[in-house]
């Protein structure tokens, strides 16, 4: 919005629109754009202005659409079977239960036809209601590398050379807890995975609260 104004106050300072197009990185047809919007609607045409069709003489009507919901509800079956008994296709059926946000059937009961099931599109995601009420804790074990790099920055040739070393690096495991209502992660790189240092580490990321907590879930 910022550069729109910006547009039209230097053209009304009696910049060429050229200059205006150069000294702003854009093309002349867009700063042509928006000074005959502005002269035309005054600020308000410096808005955004949404890139749906004013019409669509090709959608499908809205009794069909509500045929198409209403089997759906009922019948609970697929874009296939509601595009036969209707004449509609599937695809469009898709398009149409999309549209209307209804869940996939994989995510229904079968019987009862309630949502059992949260999907990729669904807006709503599990939480708790208070910060370290739940977290969930993991660990990842990890090979250590060797001083100088390893293998992937020298080649496999000294793969081969140091496969049969006497000492190994071992690995290192890297403890995770991620709390469930903000999502605020912390982490430890530690020798082990033993119970004692589990505890060691939950210990240091929840400090003592008075508020009680929920049990840790892990892995």
């Amino acid at each position: 919005m910022h550069a729109r104004l910006l547009i039209v106050e230097r053209h009304r300072a009696g910049w060429p629109q050229a200059h205006i197009a150069a000294a702003m990185g854009i093309s002349r047809r867009c700063v042509g754009k928006w000074i005959d919007r502005f002269r035309r609607q005054g600020k308000a045409g410096l808005h955004d202005r949404s890139s749906r069709p004013h019409s669509t003489p090709t959608r499908t009507s809205g009794q069909v659409e509500l045929a198409i919901v209403e089997l759906r509800r009922r019948q609970r079956c697929g874009p296939d079977a509601i595009g036969a008994q209707l004449g509609v296709p599937a695809r469009t059926v898709s398009r149409v239960l999309a549209r209307h946000q209804l869940p996939p059937l994989s995510a229904l009961d079968p019987i009862t036809g309630q949502v059992i099931k949260a999907s990729k599109a669904t807006a709503i995601r599990y939480e708790r209601h208070t910060a370290g009420e739940l977290v969930h804790m993991d660990v990842k074990k990890i090979g250590r590398i060797p001083d100088g790099g390893g293998w992937r920055a020298h080649g496999r040739a000294r793969r081969e050379a140091t496969r049969d070393r006497t000492t190994k690096l071992g690995y290192d495991y890297v403890h995770c807890l991620v709390d469930d209502h903000s999502r605020l992660a912390y982490s430890e790189v530690l020798p082990d995975e033993k119970g004692a240092t589990c505890a060691g580490f939950l210990t240091r990321a929840m400090p003592p609260s008075p508020r009680t907590a929920s049990p840790a879930s892990t892995d």
